[in-house]
């Protein structure tokens, strides 16, 4: 009896034996390198091990069969393989590194991101509002970043040797026809968006994503946040006018309202300007967001009014009296965006925006007014086949309808629709190389005209915190409103440019070094034949132009504890043969060399932020008729005394939610020139001229900023 249970028990664990496999092998990298401790098991199972540091491994199971062996590591793609359990012996398992990882490249020729999801923040909204100088101005607080040009008697983005309307602004993706306020010649506007809203900024200043169309120089992104961090409300009291705001936030939605009064009349009693105002500029504007969270996505609902006036006595050379211009301005903006994921890796992003602008300008006794209606529809889809690889491809729509007259007669008018469609697919080939590589297409029925724009990007990381960047694109866009509105009479085509930039970028710690060097190739510009652009000007498409030049930036927020700084400089040759330039030669915009140093720093003992922004450029191109008229200089060969403006400010907690806050621009008083016009004819044998200035030697700012919410450390230190 002992002996068949002897003989019994040793059955049963031959039996058991033989149904274990051993499976065994080898984890290398593609370099051939043993990757230690990755992860090695059947899928389904606890049967598994991890590998030694060279890489080895093995294990029994007791499936049979084929099964999926899974092979994981933190840094490395995971590896699925199907296999036969009873012939996996002594294999080698290759693994490749990971595409996703923290320190992978990005593409970052031309932009310059900033916000809660960029990796290497450059701009953030906080230093919209403390930048010395900005005033809260998006516009002003850019111009302190490399490739811009300060045009201060303008106040727009000009950017690498393009105009200020050959840059585009949208909103969570959704374009805004009208980002300026207002304004009149020689009297600088500011962009209508309060920073209080958006959590990131991404700034390009050329080589962008074919989703985007109608720039030929640059693309501004504004973001707005995804979710407040709770109820609250912000009270502001300034020399110049009274802002309040509020949030409320519930379980799956959130409503944001703000709201400024703007008017410069007690403040140009106190402080007079170098403008004879009859009613100072005066504005009442507000915005709001309402956003709703959904299980896979986010709806958001942005809406923004302005209403403004100004009334002034404008001097000009050609005339004795000056011309009285009287202003009113109304501006609605209404965008809607919707984000979200959907089966099988599908994301969709979608949205409809509508832009109303309308001008009435009294010009003495004649009236100008011109209205413009302008609607976007976007959607876009995105779908990541691998980490390797993802693909997006989509579709805009652009409705533009302006009309204007003058004295009640017709002055200029057009329609145009623009639909474009662009494919673009990022390719990570490991974990130091990247691409980007796309096209867009698109048809302009006004013009009759269809253009074909491919882009490409390439990423290389050379180091852990270095990598380069080259990018390369074709870029078209409509020609301006002031040539546009005649189409009627004229026949016009889309203004062109290619794009060739070369990066490099450094970050760790805190600390970014950016150095940038660009080729731009413009053809297709508008030329004509009359001192201004008019109805009857004779009108081609023969222009051209090249900008090329070197952009440099760096900044600090670690050597110096409670100390951030940066610093720009930007480098550009430019030139065009455009509107009625006799010959090529650089536009009055362009300075040769412009040089920016920002600094933060807060002082705990006064619990206090002081900053300093110092702004230089080299002199601004004008022509001199009397010079050019005898043929003694070049056109456009003079250039005015270079800029410089030195600006301050101070924030002081009174307590943690009430700040008291100080501005002053150009502190040193610089008489600053931006240009001359000159009289139209010649006086006693020659041609007077008179200076273009700032309308102001300073600029003094004084507020009050109260917030009021549960959490007593939140303050509007971040709002100024």
């Amino acid at each position: 009896m002992r002996t068949i249970f002897f003989i019994l028990t040793m059955l049963f664990f031959t039996t058991l034996l033989s149904a274990q496999n051993l499976i065994s092998g080898k984890v290398l990298d593609q370099k051939g390198k043993p990757v230690a401790g990755a992860n090695i098991y059947i899928d389904g199972t606890y049967d598994g091990t991890s590998s030694d540091d060279k890489g080895n491994f093995s294990f029994t199971t007791t499936t049979t069969g084929n099964q999926t062996l899974v092979v994981s590591s933190l840094v490395f793609e995971t590896v699925n393989l199907v296999i036969d359990v009873a012939d996996f012996k002594e294999r080698t398992v290759k693994m490749r590194e990971s595409v996703t990882s923290l320190d992978a490249v990005t593409v970052t020729a031309g932009t310059m991101e900033s916000g809660e999801k960029a990796r290497v923040s450059v701009l953030k909204p906080l230093d919209i509002v403390t930048t010395a100088g900005s005033a809260g101005n998006i516009i002003a607080a850019l111009q302190t970043l490399p490739g811009t040009n300060n045009v201060g008697e303008d106040g727009r983005l000009f950017v690498r040797g393009g105009e200020a309307d050959e840059t585009q602004t949208f909103v969570d993706g959704i374009r805004v026809a009208q980002p300026y306020d207002a304004s009149t010649n020689n009297l600088p506007t500011r962009g209508r968006f309060s920073p209080f809203l958006f959590s990131g900024i991404s700034f390009s200043t050329g080589g962008y994503s074919a989703e985007y169309g109608e720039a030929l120089s640059s693309v501004l992104l504004l973001n707005t946040l995804d979710e407040p961090d709770q109820n609250k409300t912000d009270i502001a009291l300034m020399t110049v006018g009274l802002g309040i705001g509020n949030t409320q936030k519930w379980k799956k939605c959130s409503l944001s309202v703000n709201t400024n009064y703007i008017d410069l009349a007690p403040y140009q009693v106190t402080v007079p300007q170098n403008v004879d105002w009859n009613k100072p500029f005066q504005s009442l504007s507000g915005e709001s967001v309402y956003r709703y969270n959904f299980n896979n996505g986010i709806f958001k609902l942005y809406a923004a009014f302005d209403a403004s006036r100004f009334d002034l006595n404008q001097e000009s050379i050609n005339t004795i009296e000056k011309t009285r211009v009287n202003l009113n301005n109304r501006n609605f903006y209404l965008n809607t965006s919707y984000k979200g994921n959907f089966a099988g890796n599908w994301q969709i992003t979608t949205g409809l925006g509508f832009g109303y602008g309308h001008n009435k300008i009294n010009l003495d006794l004649n009236q100008l007014n011109n209205t413009e209606h302008a609607a976007h529809l976007k959607l876009k889809l995105r779908k990541s086949f691998s980490d390797r690889f993802k693909l997006s491809f989509g579709a805009d729509y652009f409705i533009t309808q302006f009309d204007e007259n003058y004295n009640e007669f017709a002055a200029g008018d057009y329609n145009a629709n623009i639909a474009a469609l662009y494919t673009e697919g990022d390719i990570f080939f490991s974990k130091k190389l990247a691409a980007k590589v796309g096209v867009r297409l698109s048809n302009n029925d006004l013009l009759q005209e269809t253009s074909l724009s491919p882009r490409i990007s390439l990423g290389y990381k050379v180091a852990k915190n270095s990598q380069f960047s080259l990018a390369y694109g074709q870029f078209s866009q409509s020609p301006n409103v002031s040539y546009i509105k005649y189409s009627k009479y004229h026949s016009f085509e889309n203004e062109n440019a290619a794009h060739y930039i070369l990066n490099f970028q450094y970050s760790k710690n805190k600390k970014t070094f950016r150095a940038e060097t660009y080729f731009k190739d413009y053809k297709n510009l508008i030329q004509y034949n009359t001192a201004s652009a008019q109805s009857d000007s004779k009108y081609s498409n023969d222009g051209n132009g090249y900008a090329k030049g070197l952009d440099l930036f760096w900044r600090d927020g670690y050597t110096v504890k409670n100390l951030e700084y940066w610093i720009s400089y930007s480098y550009i040759d430019s030139e065009r043969q455009y509107k009625n330039f006799p010959t090529q030669a650089t536009p009055s915009f362009i300075a040769n060399h412009t040089l920016s140093l920002v600094t933060k720093y807060w002082i705990s003992d006064w619990k206090s932020q002081i900053g300093f922004t110092h702004s230089f450029s080299t002199g601004r191109p004008y022509n001199d008729p009397n010079k050019s008229e005898d043929n003694t200089a070049e056109f456009m060969n003079e250039k005015t005394k270079a800029f410089n403006n030195l600006s301050f400010n101070w924030a002081y907690l009174l307590t943690q939610q009430k700040i008291l806050y100080f501005s002053v621009s150009n502190v040193l008083g610089t008489q600053n020139v931006f240009g001359y016009e000159y009289a139209n004819e010649k006086t006693n044998g020659a041609y007077n001229r008179r200076e273009i200035t700032p309308t102001a030697d300073r600029f003094f700012f004084f507020g009050f900023f109260w917030t009021i919410s549960d959490n007593k450390k939140d303050n509007q230190l971040k709002n100024l």
